[in-house]
């Protein structure tokens, strides 16, 4: 909304109406030692102009680079259909929809969300969207917990589940007697080695975490783990990205009974790579789960006269403020990133997802073969991948991808600080975005930098 500055007469009236000295005195209430002082690196105030200018300055430092990074955020096309629609008013400021009767619009367009991301993961039920996939993961989590009969609080969680994501599943749970129990992954596949889960069937769990494609971009033995849990008695969670499930095998159908609950990043559905966010997350489950389903969930039904109608349902809106009690203590979720994705969905169908899908393991395929004919470039993991790949370099990775970004290439993601047993790798990717000539420029300039590092 508009900015409308106060002048310093306005706000002496607003205080002397409301019987107050100073603004200061609104927060007399905080003690000192709470107050942070005085902002010593906030710079001085600038003026809209140079604001402006500043702003365009950023901006321009990062025109024209090309970007290889995945790693859970990806650069798509997204048709321009989709935020002229998604920013119309009606959707745009469109909060909660507790009031149906005023709500159809906004509640029908995340009706058809949910079926399609239920139809996209193969699972009977979703709910209308969290804020990102990290948080959607923990939810899962504790969504597993809840439902486990024999209450236990293990959770097997891949190494090959994102790294960040992992990291806030444990912030969620760590205080709530949670406990991941982390499982390696097979040094030449990049993969959970079935044959491996042996030592972890003497452990009671309530679910077995699987990742799909993994963070390496590997694609994990899903069927196969999917039923060495259930003979155990423990609950699938799946973690997948959705535009994957487009030529992959959804979760519903893994192994002989399919996941119970999954989860994922929404991004590649529509979302645009700004500064980190924001994001949506996906939650889908079995039918039998939805009443511990964390967020909202719209239903369709008839009124008297048999028109179709849409409403919020199984859960109250006091149930998210029931603290410990609740589902869920989110009160709010990502509705604007549903709308969009919902319309990026339609205007490319089935057809159109598959061939984005595709064009990117092509991409991402064809740069992999280039990279790897460079001398002091090597794949890890042997085994099949899809979107993304790691690979390992004989010169420090940080200073490379320094180097790459000085030619305007954004060249991967750097491995290092997560699994250092790997050495010198980087997370690669090239989706349809990608180009043959941003792919070759990309194989040219790393020849150059590490040959830089020799001379």
């Amino acid at each position: 909304m508009p900015y409308i500055p106060h002048t310093s007469d306005d706000i002496t009236a607003m205080l002397a109406t409301i019987g107050v000295g100073s603004i200061e005195d609104l927060f007399d209430e905080i003690p000192a030692a709470l107050r942070c002082g005085y902002l010593e690196k906030i710079p001085p105030a600038l003026t809209e102009m140079e604001i402006g200018q500043l702003m365009r300055q950023r901006a321009n430092q990062d025109s024209g680079a090309i970007c290889f990074i995945g790693a859970g955020a990806y650069e798509h096309h997204i048709p321009a259909a989709v935020w002229e629609i998604a920013t119309r008013g009606e959707f745009y400021s469109a909060y909660t929809p507790y009031q149906a009767e005023a709500s159809q619009g906004t509640l029908q367009l995340l009706y058809e969300f949910q079926t399609m991301m239920a139809n996209l993961t193969g699972m009977e039920a979703s709910n209308a969207s969290l804020y990102d996939g990290a948080s959607a993961l923990a939810e899962a989590v504790l969504m597993a917990v809840r439902l486990t009969k024999s209450k236990a609080k293990n959770i097997l969680m891949p190494t090959t589940v994102h790294p960040i994501y992992r990291r806030v599943v444990k912030n969620f749970v760590k205080n709530q007697g949670i406990r991941l129990i982390e499982i390696p992954y097979d040094a030449e596949e990049g993969i959970i080695a079935p044959d491996s889960l042996a030592h972890f069937a003497k452990i009671e769990s309530a679910a077995l975490v699987i990742p799909q494609p993994n963070f390496f971009g590997c694609l994990e033995a899903v069927d196969e783990l999917t039923d060495w849990a259930y003979a155990q008695g423990i609950l699938v969670i799946g973690v997948v990205n959705p535009l994957t499930l487009a030529v992959l095998s959804p979760p519903g159908d893994w192994g002989t009974k399919g996941a119970d609950i999954v989860c994922g990043e929404g991004q590649p559905l529509g979302i645009p790579l700004s500064y980190g966010g924001p994001y949506f997350g996906l939650l889908c489950s079995k039918k039998g789960y939805v009443r511990q389903m964390p967020g909202r969930i719209v239903g369709r039904t008839v009124d008297l006269d048999g028109n179709t109608g849409y409403t919020l349902t199984l859960q109250a809106r006091e149930q998210h403020i029931r603290r410990s009690k609740a589902t869920s203590n989110i009160c709010t979720n990502q509705g604007l990133m549903a709308t969009a994705a919902t319309i990026h969905t339609a205007l490319l169908g089935a057809e159109g997802l598959e061939q984005v899908a595709l064009t990117c393991h092509a991409n991402t395929t064809d740069l992999v073969e280039k990279l790897t004919d460079i001398a002091g470039v090597n794949r890890v993991f042997k085994g099949p991948f899809f979107h993304e790949a790691v690979l390992q370099l004989e010169k420090p990775v940080d200073q490379v991808l320094r180097e790459l970004a000085t030619h305007l290439i954004f060249g991967g993601y750097d491995l290092t600080p997560f699994y250092p047993e790997l050495g010198q790798c980087l997370l690669v990717c090239a989706t349809e975005m990608r180009t043959q000539a941003d792919i070759d420029r990309y194989a040219e300039k790393l020849q150059v930098v590490l040959k830089g590092f020799q001379s």
